[in-house]
C-alpha cells in the first residue's frame, strides 16, 4: 500500500473497515458518523448519526455479505476523500444483488469519519 496516494490507503481502509462492521454488526456503524452525517440510502434521506444507525440497523434481513467489486477514491480541494465502492451483495437467502455506494470522508478531531453517503442497488427496471 505504500506506492498508494494516502488518499486511496486512507479510503481503501475506510472500506474496509466499513463493510466489515456492517457485514458483521451494523449496528456498530454509529462510531463512523457524526451528526451533521448526511445518507441518502435509495432516495431516502437521513440526517445525523442517530437516525443513519436507526436506518442501517433496521434494514430487512439478518445476515448480509458484500462483495468489492472496485472502489475509487479521490482528494477534493477542501482535505476529504471522495470514495466510490462497486460490488454485489447477498442478504439472507436473496439472490445477489450489484450496488454503488459512495462515501465523502473528512478528518474530524483525528478521525476520520463519513459525512456524506450515497447507496443504491444497481438495479435496472
Amino acid at each position: 500500500m505504500g506506492d498508494k496516494p494516502i488518499w486511496e490507503q486512507i479510503g481503501s481502509s475506510f472500506v474496509q473497515h466499513y463493510y466489515q462492521i456492517f457485514d458483521a454488526d451494523r449496528t456498530q456503524l454509529g462510531a463512523i458518523y457524526i451528526d451533521a452525517s448526511c445518507l441518502t440510502w435509495e432516495g431516502q434521506q437521513f440526517q445525523g448519526k442517530a437516525a443513519i444507525v436507526e436506518k442501517l440497523s433496521s434494514l430487512p434481513f439478518q445476515k448480509i455479505q458484500h462483495s468489492i467489486t472496485a472502489q475509487d477514491h479521490q482528494p477534493t480541494p477542501d482535505s476529504c476523500i471522495l470514495s466510490m465502492v462497486v460490488g454485489q451483495l447477498k442478504a439472507d437467502d436473496d439472490q445477489v444483488l450489484g450496488f454503488h455506494q459512495t462515501f465523502l470522508l473528512k478528518n474530524f478531531q483525528g478521525a476520520w469519519v463519513c459525512t456524506n453517503e450515497v447507496f443504491r442497488l444497481a438495479l435496472h427496471n
